[in-house]
Formats: structure tokens, sequence, C-alpha cells
């Protein structure tokens, strides 16, 4: 088995989960879980970044101290990846000082031995949003560009500042030559634009300015600034500091997946901390966009931040995936509206593949006593073509970070199905011509077996409801076996009554 280790960002913990969480989530977990159809050993890892002094103000106005503020909201986040059915093997919290805090004061100790690390007073625009220094460069009408913040603090104090100058023509030129991935394109074209400008960064702050977070070795007044805290949870989780046998095995990760407001700090000062370090470089940096509400940014002051716990509780967990999966483009931003989701249901799910799956249905009920006896030798070579085709660049999308194009993919094949049906007519063959109505019914399942497939990754609980309606054996959890799905499949197929009347029934306005 090859191994396959990817990461989500991990979130800070000023606030709840929102729907932009969900996106990263759920895409993470796409890649996951098609790894591991492939036979790849995987191992998935999310958590959350609880350090800084943005969480300090926004525990004590809400009346709490930090532990309890972020124990609260880290489980928040551990229970919205259980309702939207991530299969992350991990979870990792930067405030952990057993898992996480020895991983950094390693990594603080490596900088140290190669002289990166050196102390000077420094003055500069502090952005609490970002909790970073910014140049004038990183300012629009002297407000940060993300945060949109006013008037940015003036800072001036003594910090250790890291060497990131000395790496960057490196990193410039690995990313470059592709050795390190940053996908999509304009991704990569826009981190190569910023690296010759990038200047030393400050890896620490006073403890009077910040005391929630990690201490620097031997050197008690400093604390250690957010870029050596919380990026280093991807090798901490491994267990980097006690020499674990996981840390050997899974590092670098092949996949980091971030949003594009932190691609600078993954895509520089990550891969920087571990050329000092003497670490492989992670292979790729996936890299996806924002969500949009109804045309506007989500934001506190507007009103519109969507959570994804109601959504999930009126539509379902495989809703919300396809939703964000089918209508936001993988490495670009997206909009989310609650008719553009009931839209997409109604259109996609509950007329597409919904009535895909109920016509099956009724039909081998009313006219099989509920059972296809499979005959491997019915399916027509045309659509085993087109499978495989379809199949061919369900997997080329896969692999690119175009999760949307491979659920479209996927859709054109519910598509085939269903005009498959409508122009063969089995409901008026199976009178006249029966031996074409096996033909028909035989294809028909065929198809349906394959989308269950190439839904696991995306819609898992749908896919296993598909499996279960077909009476399917799916043992064999490899996608590789989509070629040989004639042998795979059983000889019976049992359609038990009535289990395919729900899948999705539509929704009324």
């Amino acid at each position: 088995m090859n191994k396959f280790y990817i990461t989500t960002s991990i979130p800070y913990l000023n606030g709840r989960p929102h729907i932009g969480h969900a996106l990263e989530f759920v895409q993470a977990d796409v890649l996951a879980r098609y790894n591991r159809l492939l036979g790849e050993d995987v191992w998935f890892l999310s958590g959350t970044d609880e350090h800084g002094i943005k969480i300090s103000r926004t525990a004590q106005a809400n009346g709490k101290s930090e532990k309890e503020f972020t124990d609260e909201l880290a489980e928040e986040f551990r229970l919205v990846l259980k309702k939207l059915n991530i299969s992350n093997n991990d979870f990792i919290r930067t405030s952990d000082k057993e898992r996480h805090w020895p991983g950094v004061n390693k990594i603080w100790l490596e900088l140290v031995a190669k002289d990166d690390l050196y102390k000077k007073s420094y003055q500069g625009l502090y952005c609490a949003g970002c909790e970073a220094f910014l140049k004038k460069s990183d300012l629009v009408d002297g407000r940060c560009k993300i945060h949109n913040m006013k008037g940015l603090d003036v800072v001036e104090e003594e910090n250790w500042f890291f060497r990131l100058s000395k790496y960057k023509k490196e990193i410039k030129k690995k990313i470059e030559s592709d050795e390190f991935r940053i996908v999509p394109e304009t991704r990569k074209n826009e981190i190569i634009n910023l690296i010759n400008d990038a200047e030393d960064v400050s890896f620490s702050r006073p403890v009077e300015s910040l005391k929630w977070g990690i201490p620097v070795p031997n050197d008690p007044s400093q604390t250690i600034y957010v870029w050596a805290d919380a990026l280093t949870n991807y090798i901490s989780a491994l267990g980097y500091a006690s020499g674990d046998t996981r840390f050997n095995k899974f590092w670098p990760a092949d996949v980091h997946l971030v949003g594009k407001d932190i691609l600078r700090f993954h895509a520089l000062i990550w891969p920087a901390i571990l050329l000092s370090a003497g670490l492989k470089l992670p292979e790729s940096i996936y890299v996806h966009g924002f969500i949009n509400v109804d045309g506007q940014k989500m934001s506190k002051t507007i009103g519109n931040i969507i959570d994804p716990f109601s959504v999930i509780e009126k539509y379902s967990a495989d809703v919300v995936r396809y939703f964000l999966l089918r209508e936001i483009p993988s490495g670009e931003d997206g909009d989310f509206s609650y008719k553009k989701l009931e839209d997409r249901y109604n259109g996609d799910l509950a007329n597409g593949l919904g009535n895909l799956v109920q016509r099956t249905v009724t039909l081998i009920e009313n006219n099989l006593a509920g059972e296809l006896i499979y005959k491997p030798a019915m399916i027509e070579e045309e659509m085993k073509n087109k499978i495989d085709q379809l199949f061919k660049e369900y997997i080329k999308n896969l692999d690119s970070f175009l999760l949307h194009e491979s659920l479209g993919k996927t859709w054109e094949l519910i598509g085939v199905a269903n005009k498959y049906v409508d122009d063969h007519k089995p409901w008026i063959s199976v009178k006249e011509n029966p031996e074409k109505f096996l033909v028909t019914m035989n294809n028909v399942v065929f198809i349906l077996y394959n989308v269950a497939w190439m839904l696991t990754p995306f819609m898992p609980e749908t896919a296993d409801k598909i499996f279960k309606t077909l009476g399917a054996d799916r043992d064999a959890k490899t996608l590789e076996n989509y070629k040989f799905l004639v042998q795979k499949t059983p000889s019976s197929l049992n359609a038990s009554k009535g289990q395919g009347a729900g899948l999705f029934p539509r929704l009324e306005k």
C-alpha cells in the first residue's frame, strides 16, 4: 500500500463553524475517501488553531477563560465534522500540551540550531484579524485587504525573527518546477509573484502582548507567534517530537488543503520552516476560494453567516455535500443561496438520481418480483465504453482537484441512464418483448452500480443506500474494479420493496 496524507487547515477559534469551513472539510473528505478506494493507506488530519491575541480578547468579551472558550468551540468543530460525515483519522488542537507543544518546541530549537532565529526591535502595522504584521503593499486605502479593518495597530516591540529571506529562492525554484505543487495554476502564479518581496518574519511576541500561547524555549519573556505554532500541527499530530513511526510513514503530506487567504503562509513560511529544520516539503497545496452568500461576502455585520448545522438539519449531510462540491468550483469562489441549493436538489437529486433509482426499483419490483437475475452478457459494448470514458474523465478531474467536474461526469452518466430508459421504454417491452426488457434492465442496473461507485467519495450515505437497494455486494472497495463490475456484480439484485421510494423526494416551495 502507498500512503496518502491529507490535511485541512486548522480553523482559528475566534468564532463558530460556518459554511466556508464545511466546504474545505467536504473537499478534503472526497480526496481522502477517493484515495482509500484506490487502496492507499490514508491519514486524514483536521483540528483547531487556538492561540493568539484575538482569541484572548474574544474569550474575555464572552466572560470566559481562553481554555473554556476554546474547549467549547473545538467541540463544535468536532461536531460539524461528524455531522458532515467527514472521515478524518485525527483531530489536533494547538492548545494540547501533550501532543502539540513538544513538536513546536522541537521545531523552534531546530531553527535556533540553524541560526535562523534572531532577536530585534521592530515597528509595524498589526492586523488583529490576520494575527499578522502587514506591509504597506498588503493594504488597500490603509486597510487590511482581507478584514478591511480600520485603524491597524502600530506596534513597536522586540521579537524573535525567522530568516525567511534565506530560503525564498529555493522555495521559488521548487514551486516553479512543480516539485512543490500549488493547485490551481492561478494560485501558483500568485505566490511566485509574492516571493521576491518576502522579508524575514516575526516569530514571537512579548509575553505582555501575548500570554495565551506557547512560551519560547529558553526565553520566558516571549511567546511563540502563530506561524511556528499553528503550522507545526501538520507534523506534531504525527508524533514528530517523539519520532513516532506515524511521522516516518506519512510525512511529507501529499495534500495540504487551504483557503486562498492563507496560501502565503503555507506556500512560503511553512516550507521555509521545513527547509530550515531539514524536513521534506509537502507534495502539494490545493487552494480553494471563498463562499459568498447571495452574492455578498459573509459578514457578521451584514448578518449573513450560514450555520452549517441548520442547513444539514434541514436538508441532510449528503445534500449539503453535493451542493458545495457541485455548485462551487473547487479552486474558485462560489455562491451559496437557499434557492440555488433547492434548485440543485430538485433538478439534480430528485429529478435526476432519485428518479433513476425509483424507476429502476419500481420496474424490478413490479415485473420481476423484486429480483433481477443479472446476466453480464447482456451489457451492451457501447454502454461499457461510455461508462469507461466517463470514469476516466471522472478520475482525471479528481486527480486535478476539479471535484465539481468529477461530479459533473457522474451526473452525465445519470443522464445517460435516464435517457436509455426513456428510449427503450421497458414498461412496454416487458409485455411485448421480455428478452429486450431484461437487456434494458441489466444495462440500467449496471449503470446505477457504477454511479454508486462514483458517488462513494462525494455522497457516501447515498452511495450506500443505492448499493443496499440493489442488494449489491461491495466488499472489494477499490475503484479499479469498475472495469470488472460485470464479473463482480452478484448474480441476483434484490430491489427490496420501497427502498428507492424516498431517496430524494421533491421539495415543495
